[in-house]
């Protein structure tokens, strides 16, 4: 029996070392497979749409279809491109949203939603810029839709949708204050201290027009 148990030890010995050099062919085969993809399935082909003011080539490049995924003599990448790449279209405040579709074998749709200027603010600063409907700061973009502009604690959101709510009576301008917000239309201007009323008597801008009207809670005052 000690005999046999010196002969067995060394033959369970090479056993843990055989195992590990078939798990490195292993992986060195696996390894050799997922590179040889890269350049069998290339990115042949890119769509995009809903594009306005971001630039075809602006878009590829938020959405990272840049060498080497693409735009090089030899692309790769159709099978390990995904939203991993896209981090500059979630951070463009242009892109209210994206989608990527891979189409096999090798084409990407990438697909925009952007946002649009509706209005401008006046920055505590002092400059002015474009914003969209959620806010957000739209960097180049044509000054256009209503002055929103005011002072004390932040009431932009609040001037945004009273302009919103606003909108068919031609809204020129948002001013707000910490007592309450002045809308001024073409027909006329409207104050209240909230959105709710503003909203709850907003017909008495074109039944008033040309006067100056403030909502309170308890009613309505139109002045000359």
């Amino acid at each position: 029996m000690a005999d046999a148990d010196v002969l067995a030890a060394p033959e369970r010995s090479r056993r843990p070392g055989a195992r590990v050099w078939w798990s490195l062919l292993a992986l060195s085969s696996a390894l050799a497979v997922l590179a040889g993809l890269w350049f069998v399935l290339p990115i042949r082909s890119v769509t995009v749409t809903g594009n306005r003011h971001l630039s075809a080539a602006q878009a590829l490049g938020l959405a990272g279809l840049t060498p080497p995924f693409y735009g090089v003599q030899r692309p790769g990448g159709w099978l390990y491109y995904g939203g991993w790449r896209a981090a500059g279209l979630r951070a463009s405040p242009w892109v209210a949203s994206a989608q990527i579709v891979r189409h096999f074998p090798g084409r990407v749709e990438l697909n925009i939603t952007e946002r649009v200027p509706v209005a401008r603010w006046q920055q505590p600063a002092g400059g002015v810029v474009s914003i969209a409907l959620d806010g957000t700061v739209l960097p180049g973009a044509a000054l256009t839709g209503p002055l929103l502009v005011g002072w004390g604690p932040d009431r932009l959101m609040l001037a945004r949708r009273a302009a919103q709510a606003f909108g068919r009576y031609t809204v020129e301008s948002v001013r707000y204050t910490p007592s309450g917000v002045v809308v001024q239309t073409a027909q006329g201007s409207v104050w209240s201290g909230t959105l709710d009323s503003l909203l709850k008597y907003s017909g008495s801008v074109k039944m008033f027009a040309g006067k100056r009207i403030n909502i309170y809670p308890w009613g309505v005052s139109v002045q000359q």
